[in-house]
């Protein structure tokens, strides 16, 4: 679920980097803006079936790659 959740964020991205540093600020990078999030969690729901709204957090919730994978992971078992 980990490498699937990682390869939709690398292709949000359009960078494969995301995959290898999970520390990385997705939006100081320049690699996500408030669009990127939108079309993320359509394609998580869209692929996985993880429902995230966008109401429900903050950019500091998902600025990075480890951060998305332990939502989305959480969001999965709660579903």
């Amino acid at each position: 679920m980990e490498d699937k959740i990682l390869d939709i964020l690398a292709e949000v991205c359009e960078e494969d980097e995301v995959k290898d540093d999970l520390s990385m600020d997705l939006f100081e990078e320049g690699l996500l803006d408030s669009l990127g999030v939108a079309q993320l969690l359509m394609e998580l729901e869209d692929n996985l079936g993880i429902v995230i709204a966008l109401t429900e957090i903050e950019k500091e919730d998902i600025n990075t790659p480890e951060k998305i994978v332990a939502l989305a992971m959480q969001r999965n078992a709660e579903g």
